[in-house]
């Protein structure tokens, strides 16, 4: 089993926690955008089809 020889550092700690969540942070940025995006009626970053049935 693989185990650390040396403690993280509470810098290294840090950075990466922050790198963590602003990655997390730009994903939903993404996301509400592409909805708000949906909402208005006009996506235009990307393609998708609606399909309605005529017989109903």
């Amino acid at each position: 089993m693989a185990v650390p020889k040396k403690r993280t550092s509470k810098a290294k700690k840090n950075a990466r926690k922050a790198n963590w969540k602003r990655k997390g942070a730009k994903a939903a940025q993404k996301s509400f955008s592409l909805a708000k995006s949906m909402l208005r009626g006009k996506p235009t970053s990307f393609v998708y089809s609606v399909y309605v049935d005529e017989n109903e």
